[in-house]
């Protein structure tokens, strides 16, 4: 009879310690999360424990990605060498053809980029090599174009790491309606294996690498895992302290209120999380209302979580029930829930029947539904009502309808926000 035969996997994953150099922030410079990763991508492959099996995978965009140092390090895969001299010949990071190249470079195919990452993602099954796959792309042209080829590579148990590069419907600014993803992390919520991340700065990219390379390749997880990075430049942060696990489980406490207890609950993910930052400002300073911010880094993973804790309760009725992780993230934790991300509003959603009060849902959610549009960021995140303004007057808004605070203060808010409240719906313009 046929047999599928896995091998051991003899592979250490790097410390957390390895990524030191991006758990301590930028120190005030401004870098992109895709920056950061080629970087350390840059650094895996100099691992002389695992560099060797590192496969970086790119359709097209190496320039747009910024792997041009990756280029010259470690050179693209050409079998029978460079036949050519490269229009940036005379560059110092040129475009470099070699035999012995680490990198599959596989012109303007996603199709083909997804067979190389399957060929690597099996081979620790088929050839008992047990590949690094990272494949980067533009995430619109991800699972919406490649869905039955993502859903075989699950089915055969592959591994690696799919890197959505240029996310978001407003941070991948300008190029409209064909680039501007809002709903891959929906797409790819639907593969059991596919364990996904939207990281707002390096330092929770870094604690998802590392953790990604433990659970798949050193304790053997049969999953891979899907991450978004974005190209827009801001200064990163250093890790708080006591934050890792929260990253792995979907969300933390980024920064709590500084004016007083909180009465208001913000999520953020990606680089909303930044207009979330400063609609916590202009909260407390224009209407003094104290508000407290959540990472949220995997709505999928909480979501997952939380049916399997109602799963286990639901089994065994006669023990204590399990609180789930989101419930227990948010004891104590008072107010409504106003979440905002660059996806479309069914992310945030998929968590409403955790997050209720008095028979009510907590839950206010802002997002991306509609069309992208060819426009800078500020103008597209006020366009599809994720920008700071919007953030702070959804959550007056909602204090009022939860008669905290006057409907006719809310309303004159609103106004002072520059909110255009008779503005036509986004999801349907």
């Amino acid at each position: 009879m046929p047999t599928r035969s896995v091998p051991a996997l003899e592979i250490k994953a790097p410390d957390l310690k390895f990524f030191s150099e991006w758990t301590a922030g930028s120190k005030g410079r401004a870098v992109s999360t895709t920056m950061a990763f080629v970087s350390i991508l840059r650094s895996l492959l100099k691992d002389p424990a695992i560099g060797k099996l590192v496969v970086p995978i790119v359709p097209d965009e190496g320039r747009t990605f910024g792997l041009e140092s990756v280029i010259r390090q470690v050179g693209i895969y050409a079998p029978e060498g460079q036949r050519y001299t490269p229009h940036d010949s005379d560059m110092l990071l040129f475009y470099r053809e070699a035999q012995d190249g680490q990198i599959l470079e596989e012109g303007i195919t996603e199709a083909g980029s997804m067979a190389s990452f399957t060929a690597a993602g099996q081979a620790y099954s088929t050839y008992k090599i047990p590949m690094i796959p990272f494949y980067m792309y533009y995430s619109m042209f991800g699972f919406q174009r490649i869905g039955d080829m993502a859903w075989a590579f699950a089915d055969a148990r592959g591994k690696g790491f799919l890197m959505g590069g240029t996310a978001g419907r407003t941070t991948m600014l300008g190029e409209g309606l064909q680039h501007q993803d809002g709903h891959s992390h929906l797409l790819a919520s639907t593969i059991p294996t596919c364990v996904s991340y939207d990281p707002a700065y390096v330092y929770e990219l870094a604690v998802v690498l590392q953790d990604g390379i433990r659970r798949m390749y050193e304790k053997g997880d049969e999953c891979f895992y899907y991450i978004t990075m974005y190209n827009e430049d801001y200064a990163m942060p250093p890790m708080p302290e006591g934050c890792v696990e929260g990253i792995l489980r979907g969300i933390y406490k980024f920064r709590a209120a500084t004016n007083g207890e909180a009465t208001v609950q913000l999520f953020g993910s990606g680089p909303i999380l930044n207009e979330v930052l400063r609609a916590q400002e202009i909260l407390a300073e224009k209407y003094q209302i104290a508000a407290d911010v959540w990472s949220v880094t995997s709505y999928t993973e909480l979501r997952r979580e939380a049916i399997a804790t109602e799963r286990w309760n639901r089994l065994h009725p006669a023990q204590d029930e399990k609180k789930t992780y989101i419930e227990a993230a948010l004891t104590g934790a008072k107010g409504p829930i106003i979440a905002a991300s660059d996806y479309m509003k069914s992310l945030p959603d998929v968590l409403a029947p955790w997050l209720q009060a008095d028979g009510k849902c907590r839950l206010v959610t802002l997002g991306t539904d509609g069309f992208g549009r060819s426009d800078n960021r500020e103008h597209l995140r006020r366009h599809f009502e994720v920008n700071a303004e919007s953030i702070a007057g959804a959550t007056l808004s909602r204090l009022a309808r939860d008669g905290k605070i006057k409907g006719k203060k809310a309303q004159a808010a609103l106004a002072e926000l520059g909110i255009d409240v008779e503005a036509r719906d986004p999801a349907r313009a």
